[in-house]
């Protein structure tokens, strides 16, 4: 299944697009996108701004941000390599506040047991902050989880 803003439900709905608001570290996002774009932003409150946007709106505001020049990114004031285990950390944070949705919930567990794919993204780190295979492998994980939980009982 096709990871995609213009795909039908779930599909667009799984997209970092959509409007699935979440909290991390204290900061609100209104969108995966918001959140993903504020990276590019050193300034604090342009990062809570940038995290309050969506979709489109979202992706503009950070498109023209150059930051693969030093492939560093931030968050909170502080800098992190684009390649960093940190890195990867704080992507496993923010999909792990993401997975609370409950909207979010209902979208990835439609999928079922699809393999998940994202033909629109990018697969070379150095030249975007968050590549398809981040991206899928995450809500793979995430529906793994979540499909555990509901087997066991610990989730309706």
């Amino acid at each position: 299944m096709d990871i995609s803003s213009g795909a039908g439900y779930p599909a667009s709905a799984l997209s970092n697009f959509a409007p699935h608001p979440f909290v991390i570290d204290g900061v609100e996002c209104a969108s995966m996108e918001g959140f993903l774009q504020s990276l590019k932003f050193s300034n604090p409150e342009m990062q809570r701004y940038v995290c309050s946007l969506v979709g489109r709106q979202a992706k503009m505001k950070g498109k023209k941000k150059a930051w693969y020049r030093t492939q560093t990114l931030y968050w909170k004031g502080e800098a992190i390599n684009r390649h960093s285990e940190q890195y990867q950390e704080l992507l496993d944070k923010a999909f792990d506040a993401l997975a609370q949705n409950e909207k979010f919930q209902k979208a990835l567990l439609a999928t079922g047991t699809a393999t998940l794919t994202h033909s629109k993204g990018h697969n070379d780190a150095s030249r975007t902050v968050l590549t398809s295979k981040e991206f899928c492998s995450r809500l793979t994980q995430i529906r793994d989880r979540l499909q555990k939980q509901i087997r066991e009982g610990k989730m309706n």
